[in-house]
C-alpha cells in the first residue's frame, strides 16, 4: 500500500512535492497503487520512488525524473513520458500501450514483459535495456538508438521506422530499423553498400608465417585491381561466434578465395559458407606439392566451387592470379547473379 504522506505530498504540486524530495533526498517515496490517471507531473523528481501497480493512464509525466523508480505493473496506457529519465527503472509488465516515450532515456532499463503496442519511441536511449517478451507491435521507432538490447521472446511487428509526416515503412526487427532508414535516405549509405557487394572478396587460409605472406600478397594484388579484400583471422581468438562471423562476411563478398594448403581451420569455414551461400563463387587454391585435405572432395560437388588452381609458388600464384583465380570467379560471380540457380549435388 502507498504511504498517504507521500501521496498527499504530491497532490500538493510538482513544485512542493520537489523541494520535498531535496530536502528528503534520503526518503524512498512509497506511491504503489497510487490512482494518478490524467496527473500533471511534469518535472516530477520520481527518482527510486515505489509506483509498483500504480495508476498512471493519461498522466502528463513530461521529462520526469523516474531514476531506478519502480514501475512494475504499472499501468500507463497514453501517459505522456516524452523526455523521461527511465535510466535503470523497472517498468517489467508494465502497460504502456499508446505511451509517449519519445526521447524518454531508458538506459539499463527494464520492460521486461512490458506492452508497448501503438506506443511512440522516437528518439528515444535504448542502450542495454531489457525488452525480454515484450510486446512493441506498431511502436513508432524513427530516431531510436537501440544497442545491445535484450530481445529474446519480444514481439516485434509493424515498427514504423519513418517520421510523423512521411510515408510510413514498417519493419520487424528494432536493431535493423535504423539501418534501413539509412538506406532509404542516405545515398552514400547505398553507395556503400553497392561497392562492398560487388567489390568485397573474403580471403581464407592459414595465418602461421608461411601462409599468411602468401594471403598478404593476393590481397595487395586484389587492391591492385580494385577489389575490397577482407582478410580474417579466424586463427586468433574472436568475441563473436566464428559461424556468425566468416557468414556474414561471405554474404557480403563478391566471391572468396581459399588457400586450402595446410588446412586448419578451412574445412570448418567451407562448411559454413559453401552449403548455404550458392551466390557466392568459391576459388580454392593450392600449392602443388601439397594434399587437399579428406574432406575437400565434399565441397568440389558444389557448382558454385570453382575448380582447384594448384601453384607453384608464392610469385607464380600472383603472375596467374588475374586468369586463373579472379577471372573464373568473376565469370561465375555473374552467371550467378544473372538468375541461374545451380542446383546443389545431393548429400
Amino acid at each position: 500500500m502507498a504511504n498517504d504522506e507521500h501521496v498527499a505530498l504530491l497532490m500538493q504540486g510538482v513544485a512542493a512535492w520537489n523541494k520535498w524530495r531535496a530536502e528528503n533526498a534520503n526518503i524512498r517515496p512509497d506511491l504503489n497503487g497510487t490512482d494518478l490517471s490524467g496527473a500533471s507531473l511534469f518535472q516530477a523528481d520520481l527518482s527510486g520512488a515505489n509506483l509498483i501497480a500504480a495508476n498512471l493512464s493519461g498522466a502528463k509525466l513530461i521529462r520526469a525524473n523516474l531514476f531506478r523508480a519502480d514501475l512494475s505493473g504499472a499501468n500507463l496506457i497514453a501517459a505522456n513520458l516524452s523526455g523521461a529519465r527511465l535510466i535503470r527503472a523497472n517498468l517489467g509488465g508494465a502497460d504502456l500501450r499508446l505511451a509517449n516515450l519519445g526521447g524518454a532515456d531508458l538506459r539499463d532499463a527494464n520492460l521486461s514483459g512490458a506492452n508497448l503496442a501503438g506506443a511512440t519511441l522516437q528518439n528515444s536511449a535504448l542502450v542495454d535495456t531489457d525488452l525480454t517478451g515484450a510486446d512493441l507491435t506498431g511502436c513508432s521507432i524513427h530516431g531510436v538508438s537501440a544497442w545491445g538490447l535484450k530481445l529474446e521472446r519480444t514481439k516485434q511487428q509493424n515498427l514504423v521506422i519513418t517520421r510523423m509526416n512521411e510515408p510510413e515503412i514498417t519493419v520487424d526487427n528494432i536493431e535493423v530499423a535504423q539501418f534501413v532508414y539509412l538506406l532509404l535516405h542516405n545515398e552514400k549509405i547505398r553507395d556503400v553498400i553497392d561497392t562492398i557487394t560487388s567489390k568485397a572478396v573474403l580471403i581464407l587460409g592459414r595465418f602461421t608465417d608461411e601462409r599468411k605472406a602468401v594471403l598478404d600478397a593476393i590481397r595487395e594484388e586484389l587492391r591492385k585491381r580494385d577489389y575490397l579484400p577482407i582478410l580474417f583471422d579466424f586463427d586468433k581468438p574472436a568475441n563473436r561466434d566464428l559461424t556468425e562471423t566468416i557468414s556474414l562476411l561471405a554474404r557480403m563478398a563478391r566471391f572468396v578465395v581459399a588457400d586450402i594448403t595446410d588446412a586448419k581451420a578451412i574445412p570448418q569455414e567451407l562448411n559454413v559458407i559453401v552449403p548455404d551461400l550458392p551466390s557466392v563463387p568459391v576459388q580454392p587454391l593450392l600449392l602443388r606439392e601439397s594434399s587437399e585435405f579428406g574432406t575437400f572432395e565434399h565441397y568440389a560437388r558444389y557448382p558454385w566451387v570453382l575448380p582447384l588452381y594448384r601453384y607453384e609458388a608464392p610469385d607464380q600464384l600472383i603472375a596467374a592470379l588475374g586468369e586463373h583465380v579472379i577471372e573464373p570467379a568473376e565469370r561465375k560471380a555473374l552467371e550467378m547473379r544473372s538468375g541461374a540457380r545451380p542446383i546443389p549435388p545431393i548429400s
